[in-house]
């Protein structure tokens, strides 16, 4: 059997694979107003929103951790297991929050949950390589980011709306449960890469591998691989130019992610069921922002722009955009 475009195939599933991702994550603050009811009753609204603070930190150096170890994990065991591994974890993680009894276990799930979902990205970042050719790199980059943007926007209402069915306990197995379905098409549909795999026709093959800049059709052993160490990666200029932009952009992007439902709840004393109205608004620029950057910079690279400066055209405006938007908030 053989599939037309399969590598798009398989950036959708990494996309849907993204907006689980995000439903997981945002699960904790959207339902905190729940949660706080049950776990903490005797405490005020400030100490409940140190706990909610603290258990966020938390999350927060444990998915850094985990994107430090994942990228080794995917060289190691391939995209196909390293997705099996991440979102299988991350999947059990999301529904162990249901038993959660306090500070401690929440902040023992929290963490596992971070870990685990950091794999995602680098991950995405393995398949775009090993499944496109360098032109379309940056649009398949673009449509995976979406997913955030879009598991932002589905998120928070699809949550809220399953609080009328639904217990924030049983709402954490059901999201949890999400995850471990997806495993099962992308087991299927990934077989092999793209170089090996049964499905992928002749033409997209030949297609795939001649326009990558650093594969060869013919086989190139493990040996001749570039594989870099962590110090080689530093000592390149245009590392830190991309360590110093997303040091900049996210953590704005995390303020929306952890802090948007509580800010909902807190200052507007919205509940669950209201946040869902309102909370996924901010995602949908994010999610038109990702697509135009990709088609931007697919478009660039179209007219002989170079990577180098095709990236610094879509940061940089990127964050122009961005800068008066914050200041018109403020």
């Amino acid at each position: 059997m053989k599939l037309k475009n399969l590598r798009w195939w398989v950036i959708t599933l990494i996309a849907l694979a993204t907006v689980i991702n995000y439903i997981d994550r945002q699960s904790l603050s959207v339902l905190w107003p729940e949660i706080v009811k049950d776990l903490f009753p005797d405490e005020s609204a400030l100490e409940r929103k140190q706990i909610y603070a603290n258990i966020s930190i938390i999350f927060v150096f444990s998915y850094a951790f985990g994107q430090a170890i994942f990228g080794k994990i995917f060289d190691w065991v391939g995209t196909r297991m390293g997705f099996v591994l991440a979102i299988g974890v991350w999947s059990i993680a999301t529904a162990l929050h249901a038993v959660a009894q306090g500070v401690v276990s929440l902040s023992i799930f929290r963490s596992i949950l971070g870990v685990a979902e950091a794999g995602n990205w680098p991950g995405a970042a393995k398949s775009n390589a090993e499944w496109f050719p360098t032109k379309e790199r940056a649009l398949a980059q673009g449509i995976f980011n979406s997913g955030a943007a879009i598991g932002g926007i589905v998120s928070i209402p699809l949550i809220a709306y399953l609080t009328v069915f639904f217990s924030w306990k049983m709402i954490f197995i059901v999201v949890g449960l999400i995850g471990l379905l997806w495993l099962i098409p992308w087991v299927v549909l990934v077989k092999a890469p793209p170089k090996t795999h049964p499905w992928l026709t002749d033409e997209e093959r030949e297609y795939i591998l001649t326009g990558q800049k650093t594969s060869e059709a013919d086989d190139v052993s493990d040996e001749d691989e570039y594989d870099p160490t962590t110090a080689q990666v530093l000592s390149h200029k245009q590392s830190w130019g991309v360590i110093i932009a997303s040091a900049a952009i996210d953590p704005i992007w995390w303020l929306f992610v952890f802090w948007i439902p509580i800010y909902l709840n807190e200052v507007y004393g919205m509940d669950v069921k209201s946040i869902g109205l309102y909370g996924w608004v901010p995602y949908v620029g994010a999610m038109f922002g990702a697509w135009f950057g990709g088609l931007l910079a697919q478009n660039r690279m179209k007219a002989g722009w170079n990577v180098n400066k095709t990236r610094k055209l879509t940061i940089s405006l990127g964050c122009l955009i961005m800068l008066p938007a914050l200041l018109a908030m403020a």
